[in-house]
């Protein structure tokens, strides 16, 4: 499970004092625990699943990388470093993200088995690929390839 994995790598950074992992890894824990407490109802108490792990995981890579150009536009290129190597550190955790091409494949793949033909099939295109690619491809990247095919 990846929580688990968080929480071992999480220890191993701590007593190697790896301080750069050690607070990484804190703010994804941390992340998680919010959404944990979130998602709580009457009949959920076990916590978010891999899943919502892996969206939380891809969101905080794209909060860093708009962080890196907003650091390099003002010449923070020390801050933008930092930026890096937390990406780093969080990937490692991500499954081997789609290339452009396999993400454009996979979209075209999908479009066809759905028999989708225009925009408004848009909402159902996406949902078949997050169920099926989740923590493999930038949904966002995925968007433009199927509102590209799809116009």
């Amino acid at each position: 499970m990846l929580r688990d994995d968080l929480a071992d790598s999480l220890a191993t950074a701590m007593r190697s004092r790896d301080k750069l992992k050690t607070a990484t890894l804190r703010l994804i824990m941390a992340a998680i625990k919010d959404r944990d407490i979130a998602s709580r109802d009457g009949d959920n108490r076990d916590g978010v699943d891999d899943d919502e792990i892996l969206q939380i995981l891809q969101k905080m890579v794209r909060q860093r990388r708009e962080s890196i150009s907003t650091y390099e536009e003002a010449g923070r290129l020390e801050l933008a470093e930092q930026e890096r190597e937390e990406i780093t550190v969080i990937e490692a955790f991500l499954p081997v993200q789609m290339d452009q091409a396999e993400i454009d494949a996979a979209v075209k793949a999908t479009i066809e088995e759905l028999g989708c033909e225009s925009i408004r099939d848009m909402g159902k295109v996406m949902a078949a690929l997050r169920e099926n690619y989740a923590g493999q491809m930038d949904f966002g990247k995925a968007s433009g390839a199927a509102k590209q095919l799809l116009e």
